[in-house]
């Protein structure tokens, strides 16, 4: 992509449709006078009275336990250096966004025009009492390490300076594992740490912590080799000192057992990486360029261990897998500080939890076959939905154990629980959908490419290696709206009813005339149906020129399913295709079908949509809870709509007793887990969360899901095609770009597993 574009979406993305990337909401009631008088005047002044004869009750009637501030003075922005409060502010409402959607944690983000550490820390000082935690973010050294210091001594809410400490706590958890499978002690290897500003300090301290010796660390700077005789140091970096008459990274490098980049790109040469020590240990990271490019390193030694801070490439070393869930575990037990106990569980979370098996929804969006702890795996994945449960409760535990909670837990397993309950405010499903689309790019035709949002949609989808868009269309006006959307790429671009397409024309006829020349259909009469976009796209499908399609943002969905069918037709086995939506609720993804196809289906055909919904989860690495709605429970209706449901669960249960399936059932009774194991303990659903609803009939799934879309502003992904033999998905007409983006790259999914499919039955 290029610079500029990059340029003119980033400034649109923060300006539109509302400028910023978060706001307040409302938690509590307030549409009532009586809801406004509880809320403020003169309600409030009840839990004023409260909180000011026990100020611990702050927690108790605010948000105060839930509400970290991010706050920086703009000196240190990374990639940017000193640019300000105001330049900085963007990047910490991102900070703040990955608070709440990996950790569920609210967040003001407070820029401040405070230079001097007095200043700074005064301010912090003042505003302490709105926040339950305090992120400092981007601060400059040496000042950073003093007003780290400073706060964590003279507040009594948690402080971190994540720029320091995210870090070293995920490099430490690799390192951890790293030397493990080198066969190596971590208190006999040598490390070389190549930067010395405030994350490399931080990380060395922790690496002596775990057991690496201070005389077998040599930590350079942009001056060289920090040494004794040295008369510029920091005190931060006076401690790591060496007596060794080395005097340059080359020297440093040589049989050495680890390297630690935090620095800039391309300053490890293959030369430096052959001298080091059999087994190496690699951590360039520096961003977005690091020390020695991946392919170069992994080609100079096979022997390789490696981890850099980008996400195309195995180990990425991500703070994001840090900070929200530390915080999240200090919060919970109202620690008043993050201790090196704290940071030290954290670590050792981590990196026991690459041990453990991964769960099958993270292999599907690495699209790994299984991925296992070794070379390639050393450190979780930052879509790893174990990551909620398992760092906080380790951190709350250190807080506990080490006395700096104020409000201890009793009862483990229910917090673990309750951390789980969190994963629904963390919609991951479109980031995991996107990260296994981009492993594996796939061709889509997209076959109405002459109208703005579609075309706008392949844009983001070939930017983002998402997919490869064939475009399909008027080719003039096309170009035309590439032109006004700065769309400048070598991209496919193809027009049936134009006479430069007559040889695929023809070709794409006779082999639709020898599909359906039994039907009534002539050669004629299929080069005519060859001008038509959708049988042109469909057929490009057919026989391999694309590898998904798709349409419908133009057309009813009735006229594009036509020829679909006609052209590719049904996977094998499959008598009715179908649709299902994915809502993407707070409560978690929640499947809908059929929302698009079948009118009125039976008792058998219900059945069959249920198991292709099952398929189709499973496909995105989601375990199945599936029930069948009526407007009746268990048998208490005779009607022919009700009996419908029940023949259809009754029918499941005989073919497929493996699949969690279960109904007739009220909506309510199937998404409230409690009400239902309250009012029907026997049903297979008892004590699950049922993330797949089934409909009777297309009357009321569609409605369901436009109402639950429009009303809760839910994001959607689909309708998503079930049963069709190739990746061929429609869209609700008038779709939004973000929702084709999104369909296309289920499109690329769907793509993957029924290539993967073709490979499997080949073999067999």
């Amino acid at each position: 992509m290029k610079k500029e574009t990059i340029r003119k979406q980033a400034l649109k993305y923060h300006e539109l449709p509302k400028p910023g990337k978060i706001e307040v909401v409302p938690t509590k009631k307030y549409a009532s006078q009586r809801d406004l008088s509880l809320a403020y005047s003169p309600g409030v002044a009840e839990p004023c009275l409260e909180i000011e004869k026990n100020i611990d009750e702050v927690y108790r009637y605010t948000n105060k336990g839930n509400l970290v501030a991010v706050i920086t003075n703009g000196t240190a922005v990374l990639g940017l250096g000193d640019i300000g409060p105001e330049a900085s502010k963007p990047v910490m409402e991102g900070k703040g966004l990955l608070f709440k959607i990996f950790a569920d944690i609210d967040v003001f983000d407070i820029e401040i025009n405070a230079n001097s550490v007095e200043d700074f820390i005064n301010t912090v000082k003042n505003i302490a009492p709105t926040f339950g935690g305090i992120n400092l973010e981007d601060i400059k050294a040496p000042e950073a390490f003093e007003i780290e210091r400073r706060l964590k001594k003279e507040l009594d809410i948690p402080v971190m300076h994540d720029d320091q400490h995210g870090t070293a706590i995920i490099s430490s958890a690799a390192l951890i594992n790293a030397v493990e499978i080198a066969n190596k002690e971590l208190e006999n290897i040598s490390i070389v740490i190549n930067g010395a500003g405030a994350a490399a300090i931080s990380c060395t301290k922790l690496y002596k912590s775990l057991g690496v010796k201070a005389t077998n660390i040599i930590m350079l700077d942009s001056k060289g080799v920090i040494r004794k005789d040295r008369d510029d140091l920091t005190i931060e970096k006076a401690e790591f000192a060496t007596k060794k008459d080395i005097h340059s990274l080359e020297e440093a490098i040589e049989g050495a057992d680890v390297f630690v980049g935090l620095s800039i790109a391309d300053i490890l040469t293959p030369e430096m990486l052959i001298s080091m020590a059999a087994n190496p240990i690699v951590f360039a990271l520096a961003n977005p360029n690091p020390e020695i490019n991946y392919k170069l390193a992994i080609k100079t030694r096979k022997d390789i261990i490696m981890a850099t801070g980008r996400s195309d490439h195995p180990n990425q070393v991500n703070n994001v897998l840090g900070f929200p869930f530390i915080f999240r575990g200090a919060l919970d037990v109202r620690a008043t500080k993050i201790n090196e106990a704290m940071k030290m569980a954290s670590v050792l979370a981590l990196a026991k939890l690459a041990k453990e098996p991964v769960p099958e929804q993270v292999n599907i969006a690495y699209g790994e076959t299984k991925l296992i702890f070794g070379k390639d795996y050393i450190i979780p994945k930052p879509f790893d939905p174990r990551l909620i449960s398992t760092i906080p409760l380790a951190v709350a535990k250190a807080a506990v154990v080490s006395g700096v909670a104020k409000e201890p837990l009793d009862n483990w397993n229910k917090y673990e629980e309750k951390l789980y309950t969190r994963m629904g405010n963390d919609n991951k499903m479109l980031r995991m959908l996107f990260n296994r689309a981009k492993i594996s790019p796939k061709r889509i035709v997209f076959a109405e490419a002459d109208h703005l949002d579609v075309l706008k949609a392949a844009q983001i989808i070939f930017e983002e290696g998402i997919g490869i868009p064939i475009l399909l269309g008027r080719k003039d006006i096309i170009l035309e709206l590439m032109k006004e959307i700065d769309f400048d790429a070598d991209i496919e671009i193809l027009d049936p009813k134009n006479d430069d397409q007559n040889d695929k024309l023809k070709e794409y006829a006779k082999i639709y005339w020898s599909q359906r020349q039994r039907k009534g259909v002539t050669l004629y009469a299929s080069e005519k149906l060859m001008r038509e976009r959708n049988y042109f796209a469909s057929m490009m499908v057919n026989v391999g020129d694309a590898d998904a399609m798709i349409s419908g943002y133009s057309r009813a969905y009735p006229i594009v399913i036509k020829p679909v069918l006609e052209t590719i037709g049904k996977f094998d086995g499959v008598n009715k295709i179908a649709t299902t939506n994915i809502m993407l609720t707070n409560r978690g993804p929640l499947f809908i079908s059929d929302t698009s196809i079948n009118i009125n289906p039976t008792a058998k055909e219900l059945a069959n949509i249920a198991q292709m919904t099952n398929y189709t989860m499973k496909m995105f690495g989601i375990k199945p809870v599936i029930a069948m709605i009526s407007y009746a429970n268990f048998g208490s209706s005779k009607s022919p709509e009700a009996i419908k449901v029940r023949e259809a669960v009754s029918y499941l249960h005989k073919i497929s007793p493996e699949t969690i399936v279960d109904g007739e059932l009220q909506t309510d009774f199937a998404l409230n887990s409690a009400l239902l194991k309250k009012t029907f303990p026997f049903s297979k659903l008892a004590g699950k969360k049922v993330n797949a609803l089934i409909f009777p009939n297309l009357d009321s799934a569609n409605s369901n899901y436009k109402l639950l879309k429009e009303l809760n502003n839910v994001e959607t992904i689909g309708p998503i095609m079930l049963g069709m033999r190739k990746a061929v998905h429609i869209l609700q007409l008038g779709a939004s770009v973000e929702e084709i983006v999104n369909i296309a790259a289920v499109a690329v999914v769907d793509a993957q597993q029924k290539e993967k499919i073709k490979k499997q039955q080949k073999k067999s």
